[in-house]
């Protein structure tokens, strides 16, 4: 069922080619300011919505979702929205593995669940970065490789 290439719309721009963005936050609130309009605009239009989260702040994120509006038990019953902890993605085996977490994005976005849908939209919260976590130092070299990665998809990846 995966669609055309259609416009996504985020922080008042048009992603176009290249819709694997970097986005540094001074707050929550400013996060959040940025990223619901994305990820609710998303839902709407029948995209799935795929979230790598701090696991302490699983349920506040959940909690914002809701309040914006997304129906997040209906979401979640029907594949449309899947929120992961860091451990569950980035932190795998407690460390970061670039090519263990190449391989899951390319999942993510190839899957069958992925397919039942137009586009997905992954916002993926990296702060772990940010702390002295074995494989850490490897993180700008998985942006970089990302990006041939994502090359192979038209899903949006904040």
């Amino acid at each position: 069922m995966r669609a055309e290439k259609r416009a996504i719309r985020l922080a008042g721009a048009t992603l176009d080619q290249h819709r694997h963005v970097c986005a540094f936050f001074h707050s929550r609130e400013e996060e959040y300011r940025v990223l619901l309009p994305f990820i609710v605009e998303g839902i709407e239009q029948g995209e799935r919505a795929f979230h790598i989260v701090d696991p302490r702040r699983r349920v506040a994120h959940l909690r914002r979702l809701q309040e914006a509006g997304i129906d997040v038990s209906a979401a979640e019953r029907g594949g449309q929205l899947e929120v992961r902890s860091w451990e569950e993605a980035y932190l795998r085996g407690g460390r970061f593995d670039q090519e263990a977490m190449l391989a899951l994005v390319d999942e993510v976005l190839s899957s069958p669940s992925a397919q039942r849908f137009p586009l997905t939209r992954l916002v993926a919260n990296m702060e772990w970065a940010l702390e002295d976590r074995p494989g850490v130092d490897d993180i700008v070299e998985y942006e970089a490789r990302a990006n041939y990665v994502l090359a192979n998809y038209h899903d949006a990846v904040i």
